[in-house]
């Protein structure tokens, strides 16, 4: 077999740089992940943690991909009667933290499969990067500048989260981020292995701060929980075979955005068409999500089945290239971080990790430093709702990986941060590369769009970026679409990124300018 070249992106360089280091020892690619995954914890906090989830996409070549489900389950505390009195689930403190942290678990069954690969690279060396960052400390960049004073009125009242304000102040771009206490956990998790988060003395301490906090979740949901390997879902179209992770990520959606457009994308005749087309099949997608995503036990239907040529036929007959149809329809909020990798052996990932919202509940753990999610702030307190809150459900993700196997034998993992956006984003970079062939680098810069309402945003209008708006914006106005102008190379657009492996072994990767990232293809040392 020829050697490939190795290949990583990730929104944050030094999370790059962390995984390509373990690719040119020789690790795998998943290594090279987990080594990413636990640096961009520590330089990237407000988008994701230790204490958030992940989905991983995981292809070997010439076999089907597998995936992980890390997303973490509800405590067992976590009724509506623990709620009594509320009429939503809070979404900041101790109550919203009601959902186990999966993130780790979810390293450590990659992990697993990586040492069926060949022989492991010890754990202090996949986690060196991050302990040395959170020791050293990490200049701040705009992006958590920005998720800090977007949130500090929610967040700096508690009093754990001083751990991300300067001397009870926000911080300002370049100033040194250390987290010593984070730096313990890890060298803690290096030296005792990754079980330790869930049966050792991290989870003890997790336990205590958690319930202190007023969350519900106790020591014995720790002990129970476990990552899931399962079977993605996917959908052949005239390009070839796209994977996504199943319920309760909205992995269905996008690979039902891809499929529409399949079927539309020779009425293009030029990127507005395109936009249009997409942004129609984005909502049809969506429409069929909202009715049906939830807790894997409580899916009412077969999430397989709306890819079917029947159910597509459907909804192609609510499209049209010159008409917007109606909306609007519930936005999905999320901050996440997603990165691709390829090792030397062409096996690749595409890996996904969030807290939600950016600083996720803001309840950070004093004894350990990790900042926990807020993902259950998704369920609902209406019993009749399809996210009714109770003890060990998983709620509604918006995080879904992508990967893709084309007949001319590329091999592409790509995806996105952004919620409600990351369907959108990965439709667009997949549409421009694969049907359009645009450069990978460009079709992942180029100006964007997003439908649906944002954080602190009534509307759920579409949003364009002005660079993309100053050819479109008229003629998709004229269709009927409600728009308004964002500024270019907008955060709001998300963090996109893909990893292509093509035939030859030579791999090309990108990432997207709207974050602090880098993509680094080398041969092997």
């Amino acid at each position: 077999m020829t050697r490939s070249q190795v290949a990583f992106t990730a929104p944050h360089f030094k999370a790059a740089q962390a995984g390509q280091n373990i690719l040119q020892q020789g690790g795998t690619a998943i290594e090279a992940m987990v080594a990413a995954a636990a640096t961009i914890a520590v330089v990237y906090p407000h988008m994701n943690g230790l204490g958030g989830d992940g989905f991983w996409l995981i292809s070997e070549p010439g076999k089907e991909p597998i995936a992980i489900d890390a997303a973490g389950v509800s405590a067992q505390l976590a009724t509506r009667d623990f709620y009594q009195g509320e009429h939503v689930i809070p979404s900041r403190g101790g109550k919203a933290a009601l959902t186990m942290a999966g993130a780790v678990a979810g390293w450590q069954e990659a992990l697993t499969m990586s040492a069926n690969w060949q022989a492991s690279l010890p754990l202090e060396a996949l986690l060196a990067d991050a302990i040395h960052w959170a020791k050293a400390g990490s200049e701040v960049t705009e992006s958590y500048v920005a998720a800090g004073n977007k949130t500090h009125a929610d967040l700096s009242p508690f009093a754990d989260f001083a751990a991300f304000l300067k001397q009870g102040e926000k911080y300002e771009v370049g100033d040194l981020l250390c987290m010593p206490k984070l730096a313990e956990t890890l060298e803690t998790l290096a030296a005792k292995g990754l079980s330790d988060f869930y049966q050792g003395e991290i989870a003890a301490s997790l336990a205590k701060d958690l319930e202190a906090a007023g969350s519900p979740i106790r020591l014995a949901d720790f002990h129970q929980y476990r990552a899931q390997r399962v079977t993605p879902l996917s959908v052949t179209t005239s390009q070839g075979k796209l994977y996504n992770l199943p319920a309760p990520t909205q992995g269905i959606a996008s690979l039902l955005i891809l499929a529409l457009y399949d079927r539309l994308y020779e009425q293009a005749n030029d990127d507005v068409d395109m936009a249009h087309l997409l942004i129609e099949a984005t909502k049809q997608a969506f429409i069929a999500r909202n009715n049906n995503v939830t807790d894997v036990t409580r899916v009412p239907t077969d999430l397989a089945t709306m890819l079917s040529e029947a159910s597509l036929e459907t909804m192609l007959q609510e499209i049209a290239l010159n008409k917007a149809q109606a909306w609007p329809h519930v936005a999905k909020p999320g901050d996440t971080i997603w990165m691709g990798a390829c090792d030397s052996e062409g096996r690749m990932v595409s890996y996904i990790q969030s807290l939600y919202w950016e600083f996720g509940s803001g309840v950070v753990s004093p004894a350990t430093g990790i900042v926990w999610n807020n993902r259950g702030s998704s369920f609902s307190l209406d019993a009749n709702s399809l996210q009714a809150l109770g003890p060990n459900l998983k709620p509604f993700h918006t995080l879904n990986p992508a990967f893709a196997e084309l007949k001319d034998g590329r091999r592409i993992s790509y995806g996105t941060m952004g919620g409600e956006g990351q369907p959108q984003t990965q439709a667009a970079l997949f549409s421009r590369y694969v049907y359009h062939h645009l450069p990978l680098e460009q079709a992942i810069s180029q100006g964007r769009w997003l439908l649906g309402r944002t954080w602190g945003d009534e509307s759920h209008n579409l949003k364009l970026e002005q660079d993309f708006a100053n050819r479109a914006a008229s003629i998709l106005e004229d269709r009927g679409h409600d728009l308004v102008v964002v500024e270019s190379c907008n955060e709001l657009m998300g963090h996109a990124g893909a990893v292509v492996l093509h035939p030859s072994g030579d791999a090309e990767a990108a990432t997207d300018p709207r974050s602090d990232g880098r993509a680094i293809v080398s041969n092997l040392a």
